[in-house]
Parts: C-alpha cells; structure tokens; sequence
C-alpha cells in the first residue's frame, strides 16, 4: 500500500520522492547479514585476542589509538569542526531540507533516529567502558574540544548516528547503474570513515569504539527504513496540517545552534543555522500557502 500525495505535491517534486520510495521498497530483509556477520568478526577477533574484558579491550587497541589520535589531532580545525556532524542537532539541520522537498527520506530518518538513540544508551550502559580520558594520562594523547571521562566509551554514539543517516541516504538516493551504485556507496562509506574517525582525533573514543559504533549505525538505518516502510507511521508528516509542529522543531534547533554559535564558534554551526533557516522559510511559506 503506497502513500498518497496532495496534488502538486511540494511544487512537483513527487516524482522524485516516488524515485526515493521505489529504492526503499527494494530492500530485502537479507541486506542485516553483512553488518551482523561484521560485528561477529569483531567479536571473534577480540574473542581470538582475549580482549573481551573491559580492560583487555582498551589494551588491545591502545598503540593504535595513539597513533591515530596523534596522526589526525594535527588538524584540530578541521576535527573539530566534523565531528560535529555527529551530533543530530547539527546533522539533521543540514537534512532539514528533505522535509521539504523528500519528505520519505525523513520518514525513515525519524525511525531510524529513534532506534538508534535506544541501541546507543542501552549499549553504552551495559559495555560501560570508561573514554580514553579516564583511562589515559592526559599528556600522553590529544585531547580536543570537551573532555569527556565517562564510562560510556563503547559504542561511539556519534558514529551510530552518522552511519545511521548515511544509511538512509544511501539507499534512498541509490542510483539505478551498477558503476555509479559502486561509486555512490564507496563515497557514502568512506564519508562515514572519515567522519567517525574524528572521534579517535579529538581523544573521544577508541578505535573500536567508532568501528563498532558505525556497524550499529549501518543497521539502525536499515531498521528505520524497514520500520518506516512496515508500519508508515511517519505518513502524516506530508499532512500541510502538521507543518506547525515541525516550524517549532525548526525554531527550538535553530536557538540550539545560535547558542553552539555563541559557545563555540565554530563554522560548521553557521553552515547548518544557514540550511536550517531555509528548510524554516520554505516550511513557512508552503503552509501559509495551504
């Protein structure tokens, strides 16, 4: 059963969304075997080591956490700046714009969000591996940004949640020629690498932590996509009825970012108020048009 769409549907742009929902639609429960049988791996080769015990796991990794952490921290502007897109603040301001124009992208967005913050704090509180910055002397590795020493280390939740939206991005947006399949899925992934990396820069996580973090990711956005096509609980978002609500969430994260701006100063906040305050406009406008 398909979702209906009003007429003239976001000045024409149905055509497109029904491009996102026929990729979406394609998704056979088959595709969880490759991230689960990647997590076994992990856990197999941790296993192999002896290193499933909290202290034997920060061990294991421990020579390649400070090569890492020293390699990357020798661009403190630029890791700072994107390891902020692991905040879904930051992240979904710059996807704002899909409301307007692929609403279905959002629909599993929403779902796959939802399931992704459960996944991390149930995971963070039951593994409870203490950050790097506890366990570490502070002189011996980079730390950039907040110190952060709580036992919530493993999994990285910054890394779930952009592996989760690049997950959904990457199959809404998946092109029909097997080249440019290839291209677009090595560019999403080695995006999402990049970006999860940061955390081991900024002296946050382990890199298991982010490795790990982005798996659980990959399958939190394949859940919410599965989620949002089973039970379509997310259809009203098209409703022009419910626009009000979702111009106060614009407002409420734009007053989130002015304050970042304020705190922090960092350009990738002006990037996502500036994406975010047009997602608003263009909200705005089509409503006040209904």
């Amino acid at each position: 059963m398909s979702t209906k769409f009003p007429d003239k549907y976001f000045f024409s742009s149905s055509i497109s969304d029904n491009k996102v929902i026929g990729n979406l639609s394609k998704l056979k429960l088959t595709i969880f075997i490759f991230p689960t049988l990647f997590l076994l791996s992990i856990i197999l080769i941790l296993y192999l080591n002896d290193a499933l015990t909290i202290n034997n796991y920060i061990q294991f990794q421990k020579s390649c956490f400070f090569y890492i952490n020293s390699t990357l921290s020798e661009y403190p502007n630029t890791l700072i700046n994107l390891t902020q897109l692991g905040d879904e603040v930051i992240s979904l301001s710059f996807l704002s714009i899909f409301f307007v124009y692929r609403p279905k992208v959002w629909e599993s967005l929403i779902s796959a969000s939802l399931f992704s913050a459960l996944i991390s704090v149930l995971l963070k509180r039951f593994f409870a591996v203490p950050r790097p910055a506890a366990v570490f002397d502070h002189n011996n590795f980079n730390i950039i940004g907040e110190t952060l020493s709580g036992k919530t280390s493993l999994p990285s939740g910054h890394s779930i949640t952009v592996f989760m939206l690049l997950t959904v991005l990457l199959f809404a947006f998946m092109p029909k020629q097997q080249i440019k399949k290839t291209l677009w899925y090595i560019l999403i992934m080695m995006s999402g690498l990049i970006l999860v990396f940061t955390r081991v820069g900024v002296g946050a996580h382990y890199p298991l932590d982010v490795i790990i973090g982005g798996a659980i990711g990959y399958i939190s956005g394949l859940a919410g996509i599965f989620i949002s096509r089973k039970f379509k609980i997310w259809s009203w978002i098209v409703d022009k009825k419910y626009y009000p609500f979702f111009i106060l969430l614009f407002l409420l994260s734009a007053i989130v970012l002015i304050n970042k701006i304020i705190s922090i100063n960092l350009i990738i906040f002006y990037l996502a108020l500036f994406f975010l305050l047009f997602s608003l406009i263009k909200t705005i406008s089509i409503y006040v048009k209904k």
